[in-house]
């Protein structure tokens, strides 16, 4: 393998790691166990159906960010003067909703991990946030950080899945059967894995490392692909878990679901398990949030072009100290997820139409199965978003 293939290799996977990682935060780890407990063997099939949508939305905004060669934002605005800056304004607070939750996880998984305050963590948390943004090479060591502990938690649940003893048959057959449907788990699973800023997370960054035009589409649907695959494969993990926790008749303290579960599961040693995967989970998605987070609001005005260091270090303080002031309860990280769910229909819209105008997408043909796949995934979180809106 040549230094330039394996440079692309490197920054493929990093983009596939910042997308999965930027969606497997607190509220993930939230959504999934309470919805474990909610609709247990049957949220298989919630999984199953997200994990499809997931893909649709990926592969149509990936392709289209980068045969276009420019950023959601800008695209949007080529469009329709100011709708980039509707979206950029939409997605940035959608971003700092779940930054603030970001930071509260961080700060859990270190008061379990090492004792100490769960604000005192936090502040230490976001400490090491600015620094890995400071550096020269900020970018390159966003995406080590990503992957290293991307893999770190995923073999970590993996043990906690050995010690539940989930029952692998019932959560197969009830994957493809569900007893129960829930249309608020599905918008809330999507949106907190692909919706708001989480689905351009690995496309922008891909720009950034000066990937674009239709020459760059295998790998790009490669990236797409790998990343909502990382992130699956840890859903389904914790499904797993948390299954094997329900179905032995133990209860999980609705104050803290994921910790509870894992305590359950592994005992002391999983209740500082817990502690690790939280952080890891949390400390990547402030990461994560931040860049893409300010990859549409340096758009809003031209001043903030050459300022995107600056404005990311102030997203970051800005996420910490509205929760040192406010706080953060359990129920935020799930309606947070519901929140970029609705703002999903919208983007992928957005994104659909500008595909289709040659004056922004040049000689580039859209695959017209992606776009049918785009217009029914659109046309679902749609519905389920006014659903989700009307039962509020």
């Amino acid at each position: 393998m040549t230094p330039k293939s394996t440079s692309l290799a490197s920054t493929l996977l990093g983009a596939a790691f910042l997308m999965a990682t930027s969606a497997i935060g607190p509220g993930f780890l939230t959504q999934t166990t309470l919805f474990t407990v909610k609709l247990q063997a049957s949220f298989g099939f919630v999984i199953l159906l997200s994990i499809l949508l997931d893909i649709g939305v990926q592969l149509n905004i990936w392709r289209i960010v980068i045969a276009c060669g420019q950023k959601a934002p800008d695209l949007a605005n080529a469009l329709f003067p100011g709708l980039g800056h509707l979206l950029s304004i939409m997605i940035g607070l959608g971003g700092l909703v779940f930054n603030i939750g970001n930071i509260a996880g961080a700060g859990l998984g270190l008061n379990v991990l090492l004792g100490i305050p769960v604000e005192v963590g936090a502040v230490i948390s976001a400490l090491i946030a600015l620094v890995l943004f400071v550096r020269k090479d900020a970018l390159l060591a966003m995406d080590s950080f990503s992957k290293w502990l991307g893999v770190l938690m995923i073999a970590l649940t993996f043990y906690v899945v050995f010690t539940a003893h989930p029952p692998l048959g019932l959560a197969f057959q009830k994957t493809i059967n569900p007893d129960i449907l829930d249309t608020t788990a599905i918008i809330t699973l999507v949106g907190g894995t692909v919706g708001g800023y989480i689905t351009f997370a690995g496309a922008h960054r891909l720009l950034d490392a000066g990937l674009k035009g239709s020459e760059a589409l295998p790998e790009t649907d490669r990236g797409a692909v790998t990343g909502i695959s990382i992130a699956s494969i840890m859903r389904i993990l914790l499904f797993l878990a948390a299954l094997g926790v329900v179905m032995q008749g133990l209860s999980i303290d609705p104050s803290n679901p994921p910790a509870s579960m894992f305590q359950q599961a592994a005992g002391t040693l999983g209740y500082k398990l817990f502690g690790l995967v939280m952080w890891c989970a949390a400390i990547t998605s402030v990461t994560g949030s931040a860049y893409t987070s300010v990859s549409f609001i340096r758009t809003l005005h031209p001043s903030f072009t050459h300022r995107t260091t600056a404005l990311t270090l102030g997203f970051i303080i800005l996420s910490s100290v509205i929760f040192l002031i406010a706080g953060n309860p359990v129920t935020l990280l799930v309606v947070a997820g519901a929140v970029n769910g609705m703002i999903l229909p919208l983007s992928l819209l957005i994104m659909l139409v500008v595909v289709h105008k040659p004056a922004l997408a040049g000689s580039y043909k859209h695959p017209i199965l992606l776009t049918l796949i785009g217009v029914v995934v659109m046309l679902i979180m749609g519905w389920m978003a006014v659903r989700t809106l009307l039962m509020i």
